[in-house]
């Protein structure tokens, strides 16, 4: 194995994690929206890996397959007031758990991390390499 596939095993896992950081922080932005309808109500999104065999695709271990919605249904919410409320008094918040995100955002902080420390752990063995034929 090539010295340099270290960095792009590394760089498609950053590339992973960045996908799913943006779909956490996309989940909880619209965690508070409500909607007229179930139908209309935003759905939790999640990425969905794939490992890839070496050499299948030049320089990369996992890619981002798709990114699913969620099948947990909309919680109805009873608000009369509320201007998008439908006849019967209900509008219909998304199935988001604020929880749940917040835990997939520091899981997919550290494994962007460990991605990070993986790279520059293997710069550094690349740069002593080449300064064993300095001394």
């Amino acid at each position: 194995m090539s010295s340099f596939r270290t960095f792009d095993i590394a760089g498609s896992g950053m590339n992973a994690q960045s996908v799913r950081l943006n779909t956490v922080a996309s989940n909880l932005a619209n965690a508070d929206s409500v909607a007229g309808s179930a139908a209309e109500a935003y759905k939790a999104r999640h990425p969905v890996f794939e490992a890839l065999k070496p050499g299948a695709e030049a320089g990369a271990a996992v890619r981002v397959r798709a990114i699913v919605e969620g099948t947990a249904p909309a919680e109805a919410r009873y608000e009369p007031g509320n201007p998008l409320a439908n006849a019967d008094g209900y509008v219909f918040a998304p199935n988001v758990n604020v929880v749940e995100q917040m835990v997939d955002m520091i899981s997919a902080s550290r494994s962007y991390q460990n991605n990070v420390e993986v790279m520059n752990t293997a710069r550094d063995m690349l740069l002593a390499t080449l300064r064993i034929g300095q001394s």
